[in-house]
């Protein structure tokens, strides 16, 4: 198993003080998401040849791999223009992964909720132009569902990757989204949704978060009443209401044998700290 950090926290660093970084940490592996001088959100990645000549020197020296890369664009849209686009910064992606020798992406499926059968007939459309070349280039696919994306629960996450019907092509399981995962169904705990991925569970992205339903759905006050804004966050491991037990429980019952990614974003000012901690209980609950 690998054990990889998001750096996301370290973005503003140069990139190859990042990667130094990592390795003091004691980190083995890296999942590159987006950051503005490489491959940002949502527009072409802005990564050329000799930047990712500068990063796989990088990754050689501080002696640090990279267990994927996570890119995010609107290849769902509805709006065809927007998705022509999404596909053209998605082929260059999958150049520069194959340039770093990088296994694996992982995305998200994006789109829009309310625009859910557009969003997804745009999904198919992308996929049947993108497939090929990640068949050619050798580099496996890992989807998760995500808050506000077309696609948002568990079951329907799991249901669509196997629709792929590409043994490369598998789920991820975001632990921060649990309580967006489950839906409205309250037998749909993290054991039961880990569970229902089997066999297409190829990696975790671990952080904590709140239950922002609660006991009367009023966790969280939003303004204005109704808004359909998803809220969530990715805490250090205990901070939240994940329940871990459950979770790396499952992950061991199940010989869980992929990625796991520690992914917090909520502490940019103690961001070394909460790596370090992030490390060392993930090693203990699936390293041993």
């Amino acid at each position: 198993m690998k054990i990889a950090l998001d750096p996301y926290m370290f973005r503003a660093l140069p990139m190859d003080e990042m990667v130094r970084t990592v390795a003091e940490l004691g980190y083995e592996y890296i999942e590159l998401s987006p950051r503005a001088d490489f491959i940002p959100f949502f527009v072409h990645p802005r990564a050329d040849d000799e930047r990712v000549a500068a990063l796989k020197r990088s990754l050689r020296t501080h002696g640090v791999r990279l267990s994927s890369v996570l890119p995010l664009y609107r290849w769902s849209a509805p709006e065809e223009t927007e998705r022509q686009a999404a596909v053209r910064y998605w082929k260059r992606t999958i150049e520069i992964a194959a340039e770093l020798e990088c296994p694996l992406i992982n995305s998200e499926f994006n789109g829009r909720p309310e625009r859910a059968a557009e969003s997804e007939a745009a999904f198919w459309r992308s996929l049947e132009e993108l497939l090929p070349l990640f068949e050619r280039e050798g580099i496996a696919l890992n989807l998760e569902a995500h808050p506000d994306d077309f696609c948002e629960e568990n079951t329907a996450a799991v249901d669509l990757v196997r629709a792929i019907n590409r043994p490369w092509v598998n789920y991820l399981y975001c632990a921060p989204h649990t309580f967006h995962l489950s839906g409205a169904d309250p037998a749909a705990d993290v054991a039961a949704m880990l569970r229902y991925a089997g066999d297409k569970l190829r990696h975790v992205h671990i952080a904590d978060s709140f239950d922002h339903k609660g006991s009367s759905g009023l966790r969280y006050i939003l303004n204005p009443p109704g808004t359909p804004a998803r809220v969530h966050q990715h805490l250090d491991i205990g901070q939240g209401e994940v329940d871990w037990a459950a979770f790396f429980g499952t992950l061991r019952e199940l010989g869980f044998d992929g990625v796991a990614t520690a992914c917090v974003f909520a502490w940019e000012e103690r961001a070394r700290e909460s790596s370090a901690f992030m490390l060392d209980r993930i090693s203990t609950e699936l390293a041993g």
